[in-house]
């Protein structure tokens, strides 16, 4: 388990992360969203201890990670795939951490036969793509067999099949009890690998919830309506303080007025409405829909 408290990190004047509590629970796979600059990395890097948080705290099992005496035997992290010395081995670079961890030999063959590089295992690491070196760093995570694992952005790089294979690793790890933690930003990877989010904006914590609650607050007043005047009950719905979209096929999109709303509105004033029904929303939607307030780095919209 990951729990956080007051977890705060300002780098002088700039505030990076404020002010987060959270648990990472074992058992199911915790997606880590949020947009450039939200304080994700920065929040890993202090679970890691590689920052110090400036106020605040973050444990690993109930304790500090500078505490853990072998650490990758507990905790296992993907942080930056190509932060491997480019002359050695794969082979070499997996045998040195698990000779300073205490970690068996055999488990090195093993790790490197379970992320497909056994057949590359003696090439030199400078000569990967950058799929193949995020194998190897989730062979490096994986070494120790620990029961906590953190990784940022694991599918960068990776084919089709690559990424059908770690989401079907994250939810494997996750299915023997592990916590696991992963950041991305490929939302419909998103929704099919976690079972519970934490998303941040600006350092703050905007949301922790299940993936299916999230969503479905996403799509909280959100109607299609197809009706014989479209643009008669357009205008109606905005005098209610409905926003309305009208598609080229004549679809309304309604937000912020129901179903219910809608439907006794037609009747009231005689439309005829060819469809009706609350729209179904992605966690792509939700995800805009919650961080909108909240990128830092936003580029102009082409004209």
């Amino acid at each position: 388990m990951i729990e956080a408290h007051g977890l705060t990190k300002r780098y002088g004047a700039t505030t990076a992360v404020e002010g987060l509590d959270f648990r990472v629970e074992p058992g199911r796979v915790t997606g880590f969203l949020g947009p450039n600059g939200a304080g994700k990395s920065t929040t890993m890097r202090m679970i890691l201890g590689l920052d110090l948080p400036t106020s605040g705290s973050v444990l690993v099992n109930g304790r500090r990670y500078q505490g853990l005496v072998w650490p990758l035997h507990e905790v296992g992290a993907l942080l930056d795939a190509r932060a491997v010395h480019p002359g050695r081995s794969a082979y070499r670079h997996l045998h040195s951490l698990a000779a300073a961890n205490g970690i068996p030999r055999g488990r090195v063959d093993a790790v490197l036969e379970q992320v497909g590089l056994a057949g590359v295992a003696h090439r030199r690491v400078g000569g990967f793509s950058l799929g193949m070196s995020q194998r190897l760093g989730i062979a490096a995570a994986l070494l120790g067999d620990p029961g906590v694992l953190l990784f940022d952005e694991p599918v960068n790089g990776l084919d089709p099949d690559g990424i059908l294979w770690i989401r079907t690793l994250m939810r494997t790890l996750a299915a023997e009890g592990r916590t696991v933690l992963v950041s991305s930003h490929l939302m419909s990877e998103m929704a099919l690998t976690a079972d519970h989010l934490l998303v941040l904006g600006e350092g703050r914590l905007l949301a922790d919830l299940p993936l299916d609650e999230l969503i479905a607050r996403g799509a909280a007043d959100r109607v299609e309506v197809r009706a014989a005047e479209p643009e008669r009950l357009a205008a109606e719905l905005r005098e209610l303080g409905a926003e309305v979209t009208r598609e080229p096929d004549g679809l309304l999109r309604v937000v912020g007025v129901g179903a219910v709303t809608i439907g006794e509105l037609a009747a009231a004033r005689g439309h005829v409405l060819h469809q009706l029904r609350d729209a179904n929303s992605s966690l792509e939607e939700a995800y805009f829909r919650l961080t909108e307030g909240s990128v830092v780095y936003r580029a102009p919209v082409p004209a």
